[in-house]
């Protein structure tokens, strides 16, 4: 697409997307076109539903940049079926704009299969990038984060694919979260070198080679332990691993809950937990990172949980401003000659 870098980032919030739509969508997009002054932010959807949002719980919001669209892709919908059959919905215009020059990034909470494939197909690959990859940040016991990528966006990777994965990943890690030679390494089932299968063994080569900082296989527990910065692997075992860890938290809290209505005493002590364990798990919190980013496109898209709140709708908006502001996705397009690419 090419198209000239506005000064102010201009976001459009798909106002249908999410299991909360349009509420939680609104709200946060209003929170957000409060909040960050480098911004405009748009609405797209339903026209009337945003309105009876903005009405019901008092916001103010310029109606001019609201975009209207009257169909919805629906969380049960097929992903690459309902884009063809509803092109007036919220994620379609959405893009449609995006395309066409009128804003810099689309934020969804909607059908995460819908919106990677209509961002790749509506959007286009950077020059040089076979795949676009979704990357999700899982906190770690050091402190920080570990970014995994692809965590969905697709499956059944081929070792190009996944160099792709690292090459945009630690571009994103060092521009966003200042890390400078990020370190990768390729979940596997062992450390050893030629431990997997052919997909794992090619990438382990191309890594390799690639000039990137490529440290070598990593286990599972390699992701919350920290041990390296970001961990490559197929969009199929990522959503596994993505999905597993989400499930963490549910598992956890419905631990202490069945704990503490033994008795009174498990209660008070449950009580007395509660506070540190919520301040120690506080980066496990979803909404605070908002969405993840769908890196290798010709602009920016970030995909939220369908469960996104109004803070995380907002925190998907500040990021898409700070990838904007750091000029992202030229500074992927100069990476691609770089790092393994010939």
């Amino acid at each position: 697409m090419n198209q000239e870098k506005s000064k102010n980032c201009r976001v459009i919030v798909d106002a249908m997307g999410g299991d909360y739509a349009p509420r939680n969508a609104v709200i946060g997009a209003v929170q957000a076109s409060s909040e960050f002054s480098n911004s405009e932010i748009y609405l797209v959807g339903k026209r009337n539903e945003i309105e009876n949002v903005l009405k019901t719980e008092n916001l103010s919001f310029d109606q001019s940049r609201i975009i209207d669209a009257s169909e919805v892709i629906e969380m049960s919908d097929s992903p690459t079926s309902s884009i063809k059959a509803k092109k007036d919905s919220s994620i379609v215009i959405g893009l449609q704009n995006i395309k066409e020059g009128k804003a810099d990034a689309f934020v969804s909470a909607g059908n995460t299969g819908a919106c990677s494939a209509a961002s790749t197909l509506m959007l286009g690959r950077i020059k040089g990038i076979s795949r676009p990859t979704i990357m999700a940040s899982f906190p770690n016991q050091t402190g920080g984060f570990t970014a995994v990528a692809d965590v969905g966006a697709f499956v059944d990777s081929k070792p190009q694919h996944l160099l792709d994965y690292a090459i945009l990943s630690s571009i994103y890690i060092e521009e966003i979260f200042q890390k400078t030679a990020p370190s990768v390494g390729l979940l596997n089932v062992g450390e050893e070198r030629g431990k997997g299968y052919k997909l794992t063994a090619e990438t382990f080569e191309l890594l390799k080679n690639s000039g990137l900082n490529f440290t070598g296989n990593v286990e599972g527990n390699d992701i919350f332990k920290g041990s390296v910065d970001i961990v490559i692997c197929d969009g199929f075992v990522g959503n596994i691993v993505l999905k597993f860890a989400e499930s963490i938290m549910p598992f956890l809290k419905g631990l202490m809950r069945n704990y503490a209505d033994k008795s009174l005493l498990n209660k008070v002590q449950a009580g007395i937990a509660k506070g540190p364990l919520k301040a120690a798990l506080k980066n496990t919190d979803y909404q605070t990172h908002g969405g993840v980013p769908l890196l290798g496109l010709n602009a920016i898209s970030i995909i939220g949980h369908g469960s996104s709140s109004p803070l995380a709708i907002k925190n998907m908006v500040l990021r898409a401003i700070e990838m904007h502001d750091k000029n992202l996705i030229k500074k992927f397009e100069e990476a691609i000659g770089k790092y393994g690419k010939t």
